[in-house]
């Protein structure tokens, strides 16, 4: 099993940046394939991202490709969610998640194991 805690959400204005951390405990960070999820109120949870297992490839939804980067530091047992260029439309709570192979990636029932959420929110 895997703990996963995010922090690094917050309030920012258009046009801002914020950077979302992942910190992982439990079994070896670097046996699990990365995701990050969003959840707006009234919405599904949707894909944002994932990493694999060694960080050689990296995936994107359309709507922030070209604005956020995901990474990771398996020495830190630690992923990453770099955002810039946010706008209102990214407010949600972005939530990380693991699993040993998510087939597909991009589908939140793939992953076994989430963290508690951080709100993000992007004012106008």
């Amino acid at each position: 099993q895997v703990q996963l805690v995010e922090s690094g959400g917050g309030l920012v204005q258009a046009g801002g940046s914020l950077r979302l951390s992942c910190a992982a405990s439990g079994r070896a960070f670097n046996g699990y394939f990365m995701g990050w999820f969003r959840q707006s109120p009234g919405k599904e949870r949707e894909f944002v991202a994932a990493i694999t297992w060694g960080g050689d490839n990296t995936y994107y939804t359309d709507s922030v490709k070209g604005r956020f980067t995901v990474s990771r530091d398996n020495s830190k047992n630690t992923l990453y969610l770099q955002m810039n260029s946010l706008k209102p439309e990214d407010t949600a709570v972005y939530y990380c998640a693991a699993d040993v192979r998510p087939t597909p990636y991009f589908s939140p029932a793939s992953y076994d194991y989430w963290g508690q959420g951080t709100q993000v929110t992007v004012s106008s």
